[in-house]
């Protein structure tokens, strides 16, 4: 018995045409041309330039335009040589009174003191002293406490038939006011006593 061939058997002998299937009611498709839209805009352009372009051409151009200057090229001259030895002349004065104040001597004063000032004599300094021993030891020990009291001494050492002493001494001073207020300072801190004598 045959086989029977029910794929070949649903198909239709003929393929439709792919016009067909695109145009199926029988319409006409438009064939593809020049487009006379985008002609028609080019030819009112073109037109519109040519237009513009005459009535540009009617405008007042001058004829004869300024013909641009070539570069010119200048060469550096020598600075001229001036005469340094020639001074110009003079000029007149016209005004009078230039030549009074040219002529006119100043007079100066003498100014220099003709009395001549006795100078004063200096007053004699005083010193304050503080304690004197035969002994060094105890000189530099005075001279030691008054130092912690923020005042500077020294130790003058002098000789007589009654041996040698060491004499603790501060000053000089200019004024005995001065020499005052040390003793007062040294005096309230147990340092005393301290006597007030002409520097010798």
């Amino acid at each position: 018995m045959a086989t029977k061939d029910y794929v070949k058997r649903g198909r239709s002998t003929k393929s439709a045409s792919p016009k067909a299937k695109a145009n199926p009611k029988g319409k006409k498709v438009p064939t593809t041309g020049f487009p006379t839209k985008w002609a028609a805009f080019a030819v009112v352009l073109v037109c519109g330039l040519i237009t513009s372009l005459f009535f540009l051409s009617g405008t007042d151009v001058p004829e004869n335009e300024p013909a641009i200057p070539a570069a010119v090229i200048i060469k550096p001259q020598p600075p001229a040589k001036v005469n340094t030895t020639a001074l110009p002349p003079k000029p007149e004065e016209k005004w009078r009174y230039i030549q009074e104040l040219e002529n006119k001597k100043v007079i100066v004063p003498d100014l220099t003191p003709k009395k001549i000032i006795a100078k004063e004599k200096p007053a004699k300094p005083y010193l304050l002293q503080c304690g004197a021993y035969h002994s060094q030891t105890q000189a530099d020990e005075r001279k030691a406490m008054i130092a912690f009291q923020g005042l500077n001494s020294q130790i003058k050492v002098s000789t007589n038939n009654k041996g040698t002493w060491y004499r603790v001494v501060l000053g000089p001073y200019k004024n005995k006011r001065l020499a005052m207020n040390d003793q007062n300072k040294l005096q309230q801190h147990g340092i005393s006593p301290c006597a007030i004598w002409f520097w010798e």
